[in-house]
């Protein structure tokens, strides 16, 4: 079975906690329940994985470019949260390991302060999700599926 790799950045571990005003109720236990159940109604595996640390997300971009190769995983959903708009290592990690990679984001980031209007991950993204909620990772699955599950 095909696998998807979610991967949350940093503070996406206080979803439900942290300006619910902005990020809605919902944990990063219900987002990672909502990606288990898009997934296994598409057909595909889902893996989650958050972390406060970019390396670990550039590890993770890697191992996931290896398993594209490898015809093991489709692809990427990233909420980079913040290294959004400043991580250049992300955006490097996504275009060398040549993995394709939907940029999810819960809230409009282009309604919000203008630092958040930049991403260095959307250049090197295949599509784009924003401004959904947490249904954008199941939106992001979905676009992933469609698109690069008849490899």
């Amino acid at each position: 079975m095909p696998k998807i790799v979610v991967l949350n950045g940093p503070n996406l571990n206080l979803l439900g906690e942290r300006e619910p005003a902005v990020y809605g109720r919902a944990t990063l236990a219900d987002v990672e329940a909502l990606c288990q159940a898009t997934g296994a109604r598409l057909g595909v595996s889902v893996e989650c994985l958050q972390s406060n640390h970019e390396g670990v997300l550039v590890d993770a971009l890697q191992a996931a470019g290896r398993g594209v190769r490898a015809g093991e995983v489709l692809g990427v959903v990233l909420n980079a949260g913040a290294y959004t708009h400043t991580s250049v290592a992300l955006h490097d990690a996504i275009t060398g390991a040549q993995v394709p990679v939907v940029e999810v984001h819960i809230s409009n980031v282009h309604a919000r302060e203008a630092f958040r209007h930049h991403s260095h991950v959307a250049p090197a993204a295949a599509g784009i999700v924003i401004g959904f909620g947490v249904d954008g990772y199941a939106l992001a699955i979905e676009g992933l599926v469609r698109k690069f599950g008849g490899r």
